[in-house]
């Protein structure tokens, strides 16, 4: 067995679905890794990682409004906004999903659906650079 690792530096352009799904590929191409696991992480509290569908980009648009809906900006109850207005609703949505994932990876490729893609949902309106710890243990 080997365990690789790496972080991936994104920058996203604000808030919305972001697709990673390439450079994760790419980097498992690059290692080699034939069978194994792809672990994610994301350490950031204001951003999430998600698999969502990948070839409608309507679904993406439909996820960006569902959850801006959920938890609309500058509700009257906030208080947190150290950070700016977007400070309390980018905790609150990134708390609603995950900050990390597990991928399996088999043949050579994630073993993602047909339609699925790897994203960091960002929730601050302005661009930022995040952090995505990649570690895969490869059993062959």
């Amino acid at each position: 067995m080997n365990w690789h690792k790496t972080t991936l530096e994104i920058s996203t352009r604000g808030k919305g679905l972001h697709d990673i799904t390439d450079r994760v590929r790419a980097q498992v191409r690059e290692w080699g890794v034939q069978e194994g696991m792809c672990f994610l992480f994301l350490p950031h509290t204001s951003a999430s990682l998600v698999v969502s569908e990948n070839w409608d980009p309507t679904a993406r648009a439909d996820l960006e409004t569902f959850m801006e809906r959920l938890v609309p900006e500058q509700d009257s109850w906030y208080t947190h906004d150290l950070e700016g207005p977007d400070d309390a609703t980018s905790h609150i949505r990134a708390m609603l999903t995950d900050t990390s994932l597990t991928i399996p990876v088999d043949d050579g490729n994630l073993s993602l659906g047909s339609w699925q893609g790897i994203y960091i949902f960002e929730q601050r309106l302005r661009p930022h650079r995040r952090d995505v710890l990649m570690r895969v243990l490869s059993v062959k």
